[in-house]
């Protein structure tokens, strides 16, 4: 049971009891927001600079980065005896890096860019150019909480059929145990 940013507790995966005190900080807390950064930035695209929305793929590149190292650290804990212990924490943060990767950076970004800038050129055919990016950038906005779960269930799908069989030997079930890509907002 882990304990998540909202005082929930709630069974792990793994069935493996958690203290109260335990949660995953990259799923169950606020700081998993900064993963959408560039999905914000891709919003505002029309309005700032171009440094800014890179700045925002940075932040969100340093979310899975950060998240990937996490999950290492919990597979070298977890996994500390184990004869394939190396391997279980190469699968886990590879794993952990292609899945946020994909479902956190990759796919989001370029979604919300391409409803941007497709609402922008609707848009502008009736109403002045500055008004159809305001508006354009307050449906990005408005599309994110939308996309999120139907681009979370795809990347699991990509992943299960693909990367996850490569894995398929004895130690993925040990590495299952500690990635969990599984939100519950």
């Amino acid at each position: 049971m882990t304990i998540g940013g909202n005082g929930n507790a709630k069974q792990s995966s793994s069935g493996d009891e958690a203290t109260a005190t335990e949660g995953d900080i990259f799923r169950d807390y606020p700081v998993r927001y900064l993963g959408y950064a560039n999905e914000v930035g891709e919003a505002f695209r029309s309005f700032v600079h171009v440094g800014l929305v890179r700045l925002s793929y940075a932040v969100s590149t340093c979310y899975v980065i950060a998240d990937a190292a996490h999950k290492g650290q919990i597979a070298n804990k977890k996994f500390s005896t184990h004869p394939e212990k190396t391997s279980i924490i190469a699968q886990s943060v590879a794993d952990t890096l292609l899945w946020q990767g994909l479902a956190s950076v990759i796919i989001p970004g370029f979604t919300i860019n391409r409803i941007c800038w497709i609402s922008t050129r609707l848009l502008s055919k009736r109403m002045s150019l500055n008004s159809s990016k305001g508006i354009s950038t307050a449906i990005g906005l408005a599309a994110i909480p939308f996309i999120i779960r139907p681009i979370d269930t795809s990347v699991d799908m990509l992943m299960e059929t693909t990367f996850r069989q490569f894995f398929s030997n004895g130690t993925h079930g040990a590495s299952k145990r500690v990635v969990h890509h599984n939100r519950d907002d």
